[in-house]
């Protein structure tokens, strides 16, 4: 009877995990011809579950959507974590304390926070080893970091990720386009 409990229990922990990494690609498809303008502006947001309007954003904001659609609010599970941690986040921005309004929206801050929860995936990205509903994040030539949700697997030459780069939340085959710095797992 235990080892049925005990299957049972891995078994609804998979549904689950699969269940929210399906939730993340919808909420990252949702915005797909909805976020039209890439929008790095600083914008004073409510807190907790603040976000821009829909139609503007980053790539961070792609991602920020996208788990809050699966109930994972980051702006508020970075800010907490930042509030406790300060230490551990990068501090390119020469902040003395965490800002509610725009931690969340950094990509290195994201990447840090899921690799502070043990959510990050060795390197190099193995296309065997991507799942939907993962993140991917990349170092651009010009050095700065970007980041996508990936979307479908079906075709492992050409994995889809949902992100924004300059046009908008677009969907598109670009695992390998840039250099890979980080591959993270919301849901394990």
């Amino acid at each position: 009877m235990r080892a049925f409990v005990f299957v049972m229990f891995l078994f609804l922990q998979a549904s689950l995990c699969f269940a929210n990494a399906s939730l993340v690609v919808e909420g990252s498809l949702m915005q797909v011809g909805k976020t039209i303008h890439y929008d790095p502006a600083y914008v004073a947001l409510k807190y907790p579950g603040g976000d821009v309007p829909i139609e503007r954003g980053v790539c961070a904001d792609v991602v920020v959507r996208a788990l809050r659609h699966a109930g994972v609010d980051l702006q508020q599970a970075i800010h907490e974590d930042m509030k406790a941690h300060f230490d551990a986040y990068p501090n390119h921005w020469r902040l003395k304390k965490p800002d509610p309004n725009i931690d969340h929206r950094r990509v290195p801050n994201i990447v840090t926070y899921y690799t502070r929860q043990k959510k990050s995936l060795s390197l190099p990205v193995k296309t065997g080893n991507v799942r939907v509903g993962d993140l991917i994040a990349w170092e651009l030539p010009d050095g700065r970091p970007h980041i996508g949700v990936v979307t479908s697997t079906e075709d492992r030459d050409n994995i889809l990720l949902v992100h924004n780069i300059g046009a908008g939340a677009r969907q598109e085959a670009v695992l390998k386009d840039w250099k890979i710095t980080a591959h993270l797992r919301p849901f394990k």
